[in-house]
């Protein structure tokens, strides 16, 4: 009768061709991909030997569970527990297929940034580009998700029929159909929209909700706007299909801005429209951009004046500094060179003397 140590030898004998195979394999990948390294640092193109590390982790494993499912047949196992590694080695061949798409999708979408410069001065097309990898990358990875979700549930033969459906809803079909009942599937429509239509893009100047602040992130549900003074706006996808917003930056980044003044009828408006002229000639720097520097009276009030100061700039930003530099420096150069201009108040008093009449002789 053998023993528990005969056992054991057997078991490990029959089990240690699988397990050089398994170290084998490990071996193999980690050389291929030390080689594979080695040739693309020598093409002087850094780019792909660092897009090649979120590969690493996922192929290691597809290596991993190709050996042992070449080893599989062979192993000494009751039918009862080979059925179990059955299911077992079928989820971990879901989830490895769904790793390496999900990778696969960050490393393309890295590649078609490589040229792209969301800091220029000019960035229109880089932040059109952006936006629609950035959006594509996130459907993609949730339509694989998705997949695997629906394609695990269908290994075993009792969520079989609810992986099944998982895989139905997941078609455009299925998605319009219950466009109506799920916010869910029209807020992903939505966000596939906005890629495809673009009315908003990463980085654009945008006032929504009365706030006013830039596009940070665009989801496949919702979109986060970066207000002036660093709070975050959320907001879902269909918003911005379903409400009109203000988008600064839609074709251009140039802009145009206001700066009201409020002066005395006394004032003379050609020393203050030449003295604009020159805060932006001289003073303003990159702020101004050349294009529009005028001084309109707006409104001839009962009590003053309203002259409007309209200047460009390439962005908003530069316009709102630019806009208060305007402002300042036209009430400074009022103050010291026209006193006379400030506003005023004035009241007319009018006296007027009661006479009484003198009374008549009767």
């Amino acid at each position: 009768m053998p023993t528990l140590t005969n056992i054991i030898a057997m078991h490990f004998l029959a089990w240690l061709p699988h397990l050089g195979l398994i170290v084998v394999g490990l071996l193999v990948h980690m050389l291929a991909l030390r080689v594979l390294k080695r040739v693309l640092r020598a093409s002087g193109d850094t780019f792909w030997s660092e897009a090649l590390r979120p590969l690493c982790a996922p192929t290691r494993l597809a290596t991993l569970l190709l050996a042992l499912q070449l080893g599989r047949s062979a192993w000494p196992l009751s039918e009862a527990l080979q059925l179990l590694v059955h299911n077992i080695l079928a989820l971990s061949w879901v989830a490895a297929f769904a790793w390496l798409a999900v990778s696969l999708g960050g490393t393309l979408g890295q590649w078609l940034q490589r040229n792209i410069d969301v800091d220029a001065e000019d960035n229109l097309k880089a932040r059109k580009m952006l936006t629609k990898i950035r959006m594509f990358r996130r459907i993609f990875t949730l339509f694989v998700l998705v997949l695997a979700l629906a394609s695990a549930l269908m290994i075993f033969d009792a969520t079989r029929g609810i992986g099944a459906s998982v895989l139905a809803s997941a078609g455009i079909a299925g998605a319009v159909a219950g466009l109506s009942s799920q916010k869910f599937l029209g807020a992903v429509l939505a966000g596939v929209q906005i890629a495809i239509t673009q009315p908003i893009r990463l980085d654009d100047v945008v006032v929504v909700e009365g706030e006013w602040g830039r596009v940070e992130e665009i989801g496949v549900t919702y979109v986060v706007v970066r207000i002036w003074d660093e709070r975050r706006l959320i907001l879902p996808t269909t918003y911005f299909l379903e409400r009109p917003i203000q988008n600064w930056t839609r074709t251009s980044a140039d802009i145009l801005g206001s700066a009201f003044i409020t002066l005395d009828y006394r004032a003379v408006i050609a020393p203050l429209r030449a003295e604009l002229e020159r805060i932006c000639r001289e003073e303003a720097g990159e702020l101004w951009d050349g294009r529009v520097c005028v001084l309109q009276v707006t409104e001839a009030g009962p009590m003053a004046l309203t002259l409007r100061a309209l200047v460009s700039s390439s962005s908003s930003s530069r316009n709102w500094d630019l806009r208060c530099l305007v402002r300042e420096r036209l009430v400074r150069y009022v103050q010291e060179n026209h006193p006379a201009a400030l506003p005023r108040t004035r009241v007319l008093l009018n006296r007027q003397e009661e006479t009484t009449p003198e009374a008549t002789p009767t």
